[in-house]
């Protein structure tokens, strides 16, 4: 789907969202709109399609949500051989990787955490009609710490529930693939749960502290995106168990042999190995290292020897002219040098 299309989409969700909120109904004008463009947008599995016609204003969000996740997915992957780019447009969660790997495994905890994340903001910012503050951390008070819950605490158990139920709903094959995926959506939950802030303010005279009321916040998402690059290199290689032979996958255990040992809640996990992403193939998702900028010295993965896989990097010289150290001249005269620059790029071959 071309960012036109999804700018003409997002535009259409914002102009429902708005309509919805002010009339405060669900009128049946608004909710035929609503199911035309809802049909209209690929990828989307029959029950998604269900809260996509019931919520316009939540599905505005959603799509900031996932967006976000693949945003950061972009950035924490940004030097390596995959690089998340070939998420691209194609529907609101990006473009599936077939392949059940570590980097499918990120990309799903992610795009779960942007949807809690996104949601939660929302309702803390009275933009969606349903939720709104934490009703649980309002005026109570906390005697061991001594301090009492005030202001505005993010609702996250709400986010992670919305996120549960519309993001897992895609997930409607029984085999190990689907299992991989809604653990790790519950990962990327669950890392958003544990990193919430507990943020307090100061009472008393002349800056005392004798009082203090605290509320809960939402981390930076980039925090949570750099908590699970760090799980994505301990990712653990599981495989399905089934119950009875020739039945559904039932529960995933570490792949290790006369081991039933469970993942832990916080893990990563694959059933399906990497390809070295070195060359384009629709099937693996990868869209090759060809034509990648690379450093020639380093020995990271941004490296010209790791990056381009072998195969070589073309140099390429830039020069490049400005004027620079300005200054002004009694009276009134800016006189300024002329600097010049060659900088050298090398992308692989």
């Amino acid at each position: 789907m071309s960012m036109k299309t999804r700018c003409w989409m997002f535009h259409m969700f914002l102009c429902l969202g708005i309509v919805y909120l002010k009339i405060g109904v669900f009128s049946s004008v608004v909710a035929l709109g609503a199911s035309i463009i809802c049909n209209k947008i690929p990828g989307l599995a029959p029950r998604q399609r269900t809260i996509c016609q019931s919520r316009p204003d939540a599905i505005i969000v959603i799509g900031e949500g996932a967006q976000m996740g693949i945003d950061e997915c972009q950035f924490q992957f940004k030097h390596g051989r995959w690089n998340c780019s070939a998420l691209g447009q194609r529907t609101v969660f990006g473009k599936e990787l077939k392949v059940g790997s570590k980097e499918a495994a990120f990309t799903y905890a992610i795009i779960a955490a942007g949807v809690a994340h996104a949601i939660t903001a929302a309702c803390t910012q009275g933009k969606l009609s349903d939720c709104g503050c934490d009703k649980d951390k309002q005026g109570t008070y906390s005697q061991d710490e001594g301090w009492k819950w005030g202001g505005c605490s993010a609702d996250v158990s709400y986010g992670l529930g919305f996120s549960k139920v519309f993001v897992d709903a895609r997930e409607i094959k029984q085999n190990a693939r689907t299992l991989m995926n809604l653990h790790n959506n519950e990962v990327g939950r669950k890392i958003l749960e544990k990193s919430m802030r507990l943020e307090c303010n100061c009472h008393g005279v002349s800056g005392s502290c004798t009082t203090r009321t605290c509320w809960t916040r939402l981390p930076m998402f980039r925090q949570l995106g750099y908590t699970l690059r760090d799980r994505y290199s301990r990712a653990v290689h599981v495989e399905p168990v089934r119950a009875t032979r020739r039945k559904r996958p039932t529960f995933l255990k570490v792949k290790k042999a006369h081991s039933y040992r469970k993942p832990t809640e916080t893990d990563l996990v694959y059933v399906e190995r990497s390809p070295n992403y070195c060359e384009a193939d629709l099937v693996t998702g990868s869209v090759g290292t060809h034509g990648r900028s690379c450093n020639k010295t380093a020995k990271q993965t941004n490296g010209c020897d790791l990056l381009c896989c072998g195969r070589g990097y073309d140099t390429h010289l830039y020069s490049r002219v400005w004027q620079c150290n300005c200054h002004f001249l009694w009276c009134c005269y800016v006189k300024c040098n002329t600097c010049r620059e060659r900088t050298e790029v090398y992308t692989c071959k």
